[in-house]
């Protein structure tokens, strides 16, 4: 999996902790090794989780090692990017985009 520098890996096993327990809102990018967008991905997560950190988590999945979570959010395309408040999904996009783009499409749920 290309990992994004400054974003931890979440697993089936501590989504629920990591993620839906979480005090603030969180960014988790559905994502696998096999995926190019993904990769070009990388780098837009780091710079977006250096610098909304105190506003918000961004995390990485990985779709083919946690398939539980992949499947309950019916999650089909790579990458898909989710935002969760309180628990919940709030927000989902389909597919690479520039930071930019990313931050006008966060800017509601920060």
């Amino acid at each position: 999996m290309s990992k994004a520098a400054g974003v931890s890996e979440v697993s089936d096993g501590d989504f629920s902790t990591e993620v839906l327990a979480a005090q603030l809102p969180v960014l988790v990018e559905f994502t696998a090794d096999w995926c190019p967008p993904c990769r070009q991905m990388a780098p837009v997560l780091s710079a977006l989780a250096a610098e909304e950190g105190e506003r918000l988590k961004v995390v990485q999945l990985n779709v083919d090692h946690n398939p539980a979570t992949t499947n309950h959010y019916k999650v089909l395309s790579m990458p898909t990017f989710m935002v969760f408040r309180d628990g919940e999904p709030v927000k989902a996009m389909v597919g690479a985009r520039p930071k930019r783009r990313l931050l006008q499409e966060l800017s509601d749920v920060l």
